[in-house]
């Protein structure tokens, strides 16, 4: 897949899960299961969720609680592959 067509699929991907203000604890069995059907999952990071730490952290560490790894990050967007 061209690099071209791989930003437009992450760029048009949904979000499927969000982080919020119980931050990310309560979603990481939700993201693994995800990740075990689909390449790249999308998540938001809620204002809430951003208190102490940058989305990116947030990502970093989300996808580490995983074994998965961060590709993107955009706002307070990230997406991660498993």
């Amino acid at each position: 897949m061209s690099d071209d067509a791989n930003a437009d699929r992450l760029h048009n991907l949904e979000t499927s899960i969000w982080v919020g203000k119980r931050g990310i604890e309560p979603i990481i069995e939700e993201l693994a299961t995800q990740l075990e059907h689909h390449d790249f999952v999308k998540v938001k990071f809620l204002r809430a969720a951003r208190t102490s730490q940058t989305t990116e952290e947030l990502a970093v560490e989300l996808a580490d609680r995983v074994g998965g790894e961060v590709i993107r990050t955009r706002g307070h967007t990230a997406v991660i592959t498993g």
